[in-house]
């Protein structure tokens, strides 16, 4: 039995909550405009502490679960800390062919929880998006879908309206051509030779990271994406079931902030270095990506494409370079 579960009204870090004015390039709509364009209400906070006072939440995005475990003969019941997974289907409004149309492009699996940046950066890393200047609005309806206008006057193919031609970085198709589609679409380049990387810095990465993974550390079973400065500082963290859906949330914040190209950053994940990664980190303009696991072997040739710097087995004070060691300082004797 669940004993918490994630409320369609509970606050979430949304790129562009408590932002100043002249920060906010994007227009988000509020809640009560959604609830007047969709007729369906949004409970307010207050409403729902009171429905929920009864749940135990440990964090945004967990559910604790009545589990036993059995241990040779022995059964023990205790309460586990899961994080939830749910569907999230993206939706946009755009002109095809002269026309305004409206539709679904995507429904991902993912932790709720920063919704708004999820949708920019799955829009952007996959190509529709080419700026935070094609976005209007954004505004989630209820708590599984997430609706993008774009701005009068951007245009997009109509093949991303059709979802069996749309090409996404998990759907399977053949890796040469993937590899050519990312060099086409991408909208930003990483500098060549930069930055400079110590090694002390690369391998303080993955401790830094752990230390600000709440919800890891609740239920073990959850991806992260960090974003750091040159300096080794943290600037964007998500969690997410999704390895992909937390690494687009990371560049959907960045997008959403409009901090774009990401040239001068260092992106971490926890998990494996897979193609869809590296392909999401080459449209942001990410110079070097880590992981924590193993690169695949089509990870490593899109990252010698794109000119990225990729580390893997970054873990217990060492790691391997796959491509662009140019931009590590490593001693003449290592090299």
């Amino acid at each position: 039995m669940i004993v918490g579960a994630r409320s369609c009204s509970q606050k979430e870090g949304g790129a562009t909550e408590n932002k100043p004015e002249s920060e906010a390039k994007i227009e988000i709509k509020a809640e009560t405009e959604i609830k007047a364009e969709t007729e369906t209400e949004i409970k307010t906070e207050t409403e729902t502490e009171t429905e929920t006072e009864t749940e135990t939440y440990s964090q945004a995005g967990v559910v604790v679960v009545d589990t036993k475990r059995v241990t040779g003969a022995e059964v023990k019941t205790f309460d586990d800390h899961l994080a939830v997974e749910e569907p999230l289907e993206v939706r946009i409004t755009a002109e095809i062919d002269g026309e305004r149309l409206s539709a679904s492009v995507a429904v991902t699996m993912r932790t709720p929880g920063e919704d708004r940046e999820l949708a920019a950066g799955f829009l952007f890393t996959e190509g529709i998006l080419s700026s935070l200047e094609d976005i209007e609005h954004i505004a989630q309806d209820k708590c599984s879908v997430v609706h993008v206008e774009l701005k009068a006057g951007v245009t997009i193919d109509a093949k991303f309206f059709d979802r069996h031609s749309f090409v996404a970085s998990s759907c399977g198709v053949c890796g040469k051509k993937s590899i050519a589609a990312v060099r086409v679409r991408r909208h930003f380049q990483s500098i060549k030779g930069h930055p400079q990387l110590e090694p002390p810095l690369i391998h303080s990465l993955p401790a830094s990271l752990r230390a600000v993974q709440s919800n890891f550390e609740s239920t073990g079973g959850i991806h992260a994406s960090a974003l750091f400065d040159t300096a080794g500082n943290i600037i964007e963290v998500r969690e997410d079931v999704g390895r992909h859906n937390a690494l687009d949330k990371v560049i959907g914040a960045q997008l959403l902030k409009g901090h774009l190209p990401l040239n001068e950053n260092i992106l971490l994940v926890s998990g494996r270095a897979s193609f869809e990664l590296v392909q999401k980190a080459a449209h942001a303009g990410l110079p070097v990506l880590a992981a924590v696991g193993a690169p695949s072997s089509l990870a490593v040739e899109l990252a010698q494409e794109s000119g990225i710097t990729l580390i893997g087995f970054l873990r217990d004070q060492r790691f391997n370079i796959y491509s662009g060691a140019e931009r590590i300082a490593l001693s003449p004797a290592s090299k």
